[in-house]
């Protein structure tokens, strides 16, 4: 491809980033933070500097050193591999359950305010049943009935517990959409229901579902980690943060106090980036806020 081409299509999205940047500093530093991490994710088995199952019996507890660049653990294992490979499953069960529990309850939010009626009242008593319990809670709980730690069920637990907040989000930015001069055009010439949902209103909530997802996500992380924390989030062998977390402060704190350290700063940072990232989205994409 010609590198005038090449000059053109990347100049547009560079000079929104850089514009990005200057209006909002601090969410390009949580954009660098999540850019970095996923990253570090994508490239796991290059960064990672050895395998982050392998047991190494004569190594338990070893100093850092060349070879393990933070040590390893208490059957072995080098935890900055571990840590990097831990990024993997974080990001993975954040981003896949934020976007198919945001997804879902943006649709569902849709309909429930343009069919409005019976419809947005029998929508709306469920969701309200869902949000009443704090998202944690209803995440044990789930776990608890589906009877098995795994990565999917994980995942399946977190959509359930995100897709009311975000029904209740773009609820609120359909209800106004739906009187807007384009809506009511698109009714005057026939447009059918579902043709005005999926062509009108739902790309104009683009933007509040953006910034929904990036700042949810952090929580996403944060609830997945306090499910490995309490043994019901992802199987032990698993590198996860949460994981990690909670069998060294549980057992090893007072031996390897850095096995508990290195996931409890790595959550707490990713969490940051994404909360900083959100927050700058939101201020930018919506319209309410600009020029505030």
């Amino acid at each position: 491809m010609d590198r005038g081409i090449i000059r053109r299509l990347w100049s547009g999205p560079s000079r929104e980033i850089s514009g990005f940047a200057k209006k909002k500093p601090l969410g390009a530093v949580g954009g660098v933070i999540v850019a970095l991490t996923v990253l570090a994710a994508i490239f796991a088995p290059v960064i990672a500097p050895s395998d982050p199952y392998k047991v190494h019996p004569d190594r338990i507890f070893a100093s850092p050193s060349a070879s393990a660049l933070v040590g390893t653990d208490q059957v072995g294992r080098d935890v900055f591999s571990r840590l990097i490979y831990g990024a993997r499953i974080s990001l993975f069960v954040g981003i896949v359950s934020v976007g198919i529990g945001a997804t879902v309850g943006a649709v569902v939010g849709v309909v429930s305010a343009y069919f409005g009626r019976y419809t947005d009242l029998v929508i709306q008593r469920i969701l309200d049943a869902l949000i009443a319990f704090p998202g944690i809670v209803l995440a044990l709980g789930i776990m608890a009935a589906l009877g098995k730690a795994s990565l999917i069920n994980v995942i399946l637990a977190l959509t359930i517990v995100f897709a009311p907040g975000a029904a209740r989000t773009i609820r609120s930015r359909a209800l106004t959409l739906q009187e807007m001069d384009f809506v009511l055009a698109a009714r005057a010439v026939g447009a059918s229901d579902w043709r005005i949902i999926f062509r009108h209103i739902i790309p104009n909530c683009v933007s509040l579902y953006i910034v929904f997802f990036s700042i949810t996500v952090g929580f996403a992380i944060v609830v997945e980690a306090s499910l490995s924390f309490l043994g019901v989030g992802t199987p032990p062998e698993v590198p996860s943060w949460g994981g990690m977390l909670s069998l060294a402060a549980t057992n090893y704190i007072g031996i390897a106090p850095l096995l508990a350290i290195l996931p409890g700063v790595a959550i707490a940072l990713v969490v940051f980036g994404f909360n900083l990232l959100g927050d700058g989205l939101r201020d930018v994409l919506d319209p309410r806020l600009r020029g505030t």
